[in-house]
């Protein structure tokens, strides 16, 4: 078989590029190959409306499962409401929309083994040949120094209104053991929300029965009486401590999401980045293999030098900050401008918000900091 562009990984970054292309340049020839039975697997993926060009908030929506219009963070002496639009997409959303515009054009159950920039093999063999070739499966370099973003979510059902009219995205007020905890709310009615336990951790992996625990305290602490867990989700997500973007692009098979480096630093988080690609795939000549390549690598390239700042407030974090001290980082940063903030998660911030990052009483300290700041 051979078309224009095969994309291997049907992940938010494989799929949101083969949608966007199949739109966007339609005359192009587009196959999408996952290993799985679904399209975005099983999560929950979220941004500020501010984390994305304006543009690119228009083709979002078929599939935004809810938004609103503003969030809040909770810390054990701040509280704060920010009036800042929140949007998220749940996975099955994405298959749904992404896999009805591609029909046929989505290979399921197809796992693949090798990948050239112009073609691939299958786990059962088969040569798969294209124009361009884009790798989207998802993993991250084993010699990039990381912290984690853990978590374990519960969508929940309950007998009654659950009281919650925005998104909690940071309570912080649960106990803090073995690093940076918090809990993760998003109501998506009245009585169905998203519960999530997570942490920034030193190693990857989810601890299920601890995290089942966490969400059921949490749960109990606030009276919510639980009719049904319609879902779980688990996940990993990279925090790079420093590293190089040459360690994501080894070869020269055109790279797309976490395969290429691009997520938020300190978040983790890789959506507004995803869009920002499948803008670009469909920007470009999306059959010249070479000029693909190119320009990915290029945007990726110049996304992680401009975050370097991100990855010196990880080291802060995870190695100058005591496990028990990081909630106090978060809370100080939480106490800025709004729209530092809003900047912060855009991952565009001005050399007057670094300093403001990095102003007032520092709750790690001094000498440590500086220590890690010379990294």
């Amino acid at each position: 078989m051979t078309v224009d562009v095969l994309i291997v990984g049907g992940g938010l970054a494989g799929s949101l590029a083969a949608w966007r292309l199949s739109t966007q340049r339609p005359d192009v020839r587009v196959q999408l190959l996952e290993a799985g039975r679904t399209l975005g697997g099983n999560h929950t993926w979220s941004l500020h409306a501010t984390d994305v060009a304006p543009s690119a908030l228009t083709w979002l929506a078929p599939l935004v499962e809810a938004q609103w219009p503003r969030h809040e963070v909770v810390f054990p002496t701040h509280r704060r409401v920010l009036e800042q639009p929140y949007l998220s997409i749940a996975s099955s959303r994405l298959h749904d929309v992404v896999s009805d515009a591609l029909g046929d054009r989505v290979a399921f159950h197809t796992p693949v083994e090798v990948v050239t920039p112009t073609s691939v093999r299958t786990a059962a063999g088969a040569e798969l040949r294209a124009r361009v070739v884009l790798d989207a499966r998802g993993a991250v370099p084993v010699n990039v120094p990381m912290g984690w973003q853990t978590f374990l979510g519960q969508e929940l059902v309950c007998d009654e209104p659950h009281g919650v009219a925005m998104p909690i995205i940071m309570d912080a007020t649960v106990p803090q053991v073995g690093g940076f905890k918090f809990v993760y709310v998003l109501p998506f009615s009245a009585t169905r929300l998203l519960v999530e336990d997570t942490a920034y951790a030193d190693t990857p992996g989810v601890d299920a029965p601890e995290g089942r625990t966490a969400v059921a305290a949490y749960v109990a602490a606030r009276g919510w009486r639980v009719r049904d867990v319609v879902r779980e989700e688990t996940g990993s997500l990279p925090i790079p401590l420093g590293g190089d973007i040459d360690a994501f692009w080894p070869d020269e098979v055109p790279r797309l999401g976490m395969r290429a480096g691009l997520f938020h630093p300190t978040t983790g988080y890789s959506l507004p980045d995803a869009v920002a690609t499948a803008d670009l795939v469909a920007a470009v000549n999306p059959l010249d293999a070479s000029r693909v390549y190119s320009e990915v690598r290029h945007f990726a390239t110049a996304r992680w030098h401009a975050r370097g700042f991100f990855r010196m407030l990880n080291r802060l974090l995870f190695r100058a900050a005591a496990p028990e001290a990081r909630a106090r980082v978060l809370e100080q940063f939480y106490r800025r401008s709004p729209d530092l903030i809003a900047r912060f998660y855009a991952g565009q911030l001005t050399a007057f918000d670094r300093l403001r990052v990095l102003s007032g009483r520092p709750p790690v300290g001094v000498l440590r900091a500086l220590a890690h700041l010379r990294e």
